[in-house]
């Protein structure tokens, strides 16, 4: 596995959903050179002693979003890139949100750790994230606008809890408006993510087709 340097719920949902921007990327293409990229809270936190791993399991590694990005690499041999803060998130789930609500009222780009190195060379991006306050972490925004993904192959991969998807892809299209966005876009519930090896090495098998 190559690592990229630096410069309340039913029965769990796969939908394909045709946004305004996305298009549908034909079967039977075969890509170039991956890139995994990713948020995860667990990437993005520093652990109190006391954490309770039961009211902020995701926080505790590997995190959802984490694990399925290492399921995405395995299955398709690409560069996997975390996309990390400079000023972590609480550990605690109740004070994340909080800080995630005031960046989101803000309309705030938080400062990253780094940026991809040679992402020219990349022609296909699998983007993941969790879906906070009903969109997307502001991190994933700032990393979007800091590295261009114009004219990039992009499948989008979401773990969230009963909000679903919610807005997370519409802001994430008009964040790419030159991107080649895919309409089939994996989403599990948080509970589920740990059990989600199979689906989801199912779903990018699928993207290659």
């Amino acid at each position: 596995m190559r690592k990229v340097r630096s410069q309340n719920r039913p029965e769990k949902p796969q939908r394909k959903r045709r946004l305004p921007g996305q298009r549908q990327i034909p079967a039977g293409r075969r890509y170039g050179r991956v890139l995994v990229a990713y948020f995860s809270w667990a990437d993005n936190a520093v652990l109190d002693e006391d954490v309770d791993a039961v009211t902020s399991p995701s926080v505790i590694a590997p995190g959802n979003v984490q694990e399925l990005a290492g399921w995405v690499q395995e299955e398709t041999g690409g560069d996997l890139f975390s996309i990390r803060v400079k000023d972590p998130y609480p550990s605690d789930w109740d004070d994340c949100l909080e800080r995630a609500n005031e960046e989101r009222g803000d309309d705030a780009r938080p400062e990253l750790e780094e940026s991809v190195e040679n992402l020219d060379d990349y022609n296909t991006v699998y983007l993941g994230y969790p879906n906070w306050w009903y969109g997307v972490p502001m991190a994933l925004l700032s990393f979007l606008e800091e590295n261009d993904l114009s004219g990039k192959q992009v499948y989008l991969f979401c773990s969230h809890g009963t909000g679903g998807l919610a807005n997370s892809a519409e802001i994430i299209t008009d964040a790419l408006p030159d991107a080649e966005i895919s309409d089939n876009i994996f989403d599990c519930y948080e509970e589920d993510a740990s059990s989600s090896e199979n689906d989801i090495k199912e779903w990018v098998s699928r993207t290659n087709q």
